[in-house]
C-alpha cells in the first residue's frame, strides 16, 4: 500500500526518453510541478539502439524513472501484452490519482492499463502524431481504431496545437473536438535566449568563418524529417552561392544514406554530418538559418529553442508549424517536398533575417516552462474536483 502524504499522485507514461521534445516536455513536468502538491512518477521503456538516447536530461534533474523494458518502440504482440500487465501491476502498487500518457504507443498501452486499474483521472498528450509518414495505410487504420477506442476511457485528451486538434478530431476522428484541449509545449528556454549571436562554438570547431553562411537542421534521420529534402535544396543553393555551408546535427537509421545521398549531389564537401549533440545552444547561436523539412510535424521543439535564441526558421508548411510560426509572421513556410521553394526561402532568410525580437519574446511567453506549470495544474485540479477526488484522504 502507498502512504497518504496529501499530494497528488501522478504517474507520467512515455514510450522511451529519445533525442526530442516529448522527453524534454515530460522530465521538466516530473521535476517542475510543485512537490508539494504532486508526488510524480516518470516511467518510460528503452529506446532502439539506432536512436539517440536523451536520459541525461533527466539525470540533470534527478529524475529517475522507472524503466519498463517491454515499453518499446517497436511492435510486438507478446512483449506488449506482457508490459501491459507490468504497468497494470504498477499502477495497482503505487495507487495514482492520474496517470498522464505521452506518445502513441504508451498512450495506448498507459491508458489501458489505468482503465483497468481503476485509476480516477485519465489523460493523454498527442505531441504529433503517426498516422503520416511512418506507416502503412493497413497498420494506420488498426493505430486510429486503437485511438479511437482509448480516447472514450480518457478524460482529458491534450493537443500542442489548434492544427493538431483540427487533425486528430476532423480529419482523423479521434474524438470530438470539444474533447480535446490545446495545451502548447513548455520549455526551459532561458539558457537559449541568453546566448550570442554567432558566438556558440559551432563555427570555430568546424573552422567555419563567421560569415560563412551556414545552414542548419536539428533531429533524428528518420524518414520522417525528410534529410533529402534538405540535401536536395542544399544543392539547388550550391549552385548559385558556392560558398554556403550546411550542418545536418542528429543520427539515427538513415545517417548512411543520408551521406550516401549528399556523395551523389555532389555537395558532400559542403555538408557536415555533426552526430548527436547534447547542447544544441550553440548550433542555434551560430546558423544563419535553421531549417525544419519534416513530411509530419507536431510542435517543433528544436524550431521554439532556435527562435528563442535568435536564429530565423524555414520549416515545410505541415503539422503544427503554420500555428508555431504564425502564419509566416515568425519563420517562412514552404510547401512539403518542394526542394526549389526550400533553397529559395533559405537563400532570401540569409539575405534578409528578420527582427529576431519579437519571436524570442513570443517563445518565452508562450512557451515557456512556467506557462506550462501553471496550465498544467489548473487541468489537474480542475479533473479530480469534476472526478470528485479528495487527494487529501
Amino acid at each position: 500500500m502507498v502512504e497518504n502524504d496529501g499530494r497528488v499522485r501522478v504517474l507520467r507514461v512515455i514510450a522511451r526518453l529519445n533525442i526530442g521534445g516529448p522527453a524534454k516536455h515530460v522530465a521538466l513536468l516530473t521535476k517542475r510541478l510543485d512537490p508539494t502538491v504532486y508526488d510524480t512518477t516518470l516511467v518510460c521503456g528503452k529506446i532502439s539502439p539506432e536512436e539517440g538516447d536523451m536520459g541525461y536530461y533527466a539525470e540533470q534533474m534527478g529524475v529517475q524513472p522507472i524503466v519498463l523494458a517491454g515499453l518499446r518502440r517497436n511492435i510486438s504482440i507478446l512483449d506488449d501484452v506482457v508490459v501491459l500487465w507490468r504497468m497494470y501491476r504498477l499502477m495497482r502498487q503505487l495507487r495514482p490519482h492520474i496517470v498522464h500518457t505521452h506518445t502513441a504507443k504508451a498512450g495506448f498501452i498507459g491508458r489501458f492499463a489505468a482503465w483497468l486499474a481503476g485509476v480516477p483521472v485519465i489523460v493523454h498528450t498527442f505531441h504529433g502524431h503517426v498516422f503520416t509518414g511512418y506507416f502503412s495505410p493497413n497498420k494506420v487504420r488498426v493505430f486510429l481504431a486503437l485511438e479511437r477506442m482509448v480516447a472514450r476511457i480518457s478524460d482529458a485528451i491534450l493537443a500542442l496545437t489548434n492544427s493538431l486538434r483540427k487533425e486528430l478530431s476532423e480529419t482523423y476522428h479521434i474524438t470530438a473536438k470539444n474533447r480535446i484541449t490545446v495545451l502548447p509545449l513548455g520549455l526551459d528556454l532561458q539558457p537559449f535566449t541568453r546566448m550570442e549571436r554567432m558566438k556558440g562554438g559551432i563555427r570555430q570547431q568546424y573552422k567555419l568563418d563567421p560569415l560563412t553562411p551556414l545552414v542548419g537542421i536539428v533531429g533524428r534521420l528518420a524518414p520522417v524529417k525528410n534529410h533529402a529534402l534538405f540535401l536536395h535544396a542544399a544543392q539547388i543553393i550550391l549552385n548559385q552561392r558556392p560558398n554556403v555551408k550546411f550542418l545536418i546535427v542528429g543520427d539515427g537509421e538513415l545517417r548512411a544514406a543520408s551521406q550516401e545521398l549528399a556523395r551523389e549531389l555532389g555537395i558532400q564537401d559542403a555538408v557536415i554530418f555533426a552526430g548527436w549533440m547534447q547542447d544544441v545552444r550553440g548550433v542555434f547561436a551560430d546558423l544563419n538559418v535553421k531549417v525544419l523539412c519534416s513530411h509530419n510535424e507536431g510542435t517543433s521543439v528544436s524550431v521554439i529553442e532556435a527562435l528563442a535564441t535568435s536564429c530565423p526558421v524555414v520549416s515545410t508548411d505541415v503539422g503544427g508549424m503554420r500555428d508555431l510560426l504564425e502564419g509566416g509572421k515568425l519563420g517562412r513556410l514552404v510547401p512539403p517536398d518542394d526542394a526549389p521553394a526550400l533553397a529559395q526561402a533559405i537563400l532570401e532568410t540569409i539575405d534578409n533575417p528578420p527582427d529576431p525580437a519579437v519571436a524570442r519574446q513570443l517563445m518565452l511567453d508562450q512557451y515557456g516552462i512556467e506557462r506550462l506549470l501553471k496550465d498544467m495544474d489548473s487541468l489537474y485540479r480542475g479533473l479530480l474536483a469534476r472526478k470528485h477526488i479528495d487527494w487529501h484522504s
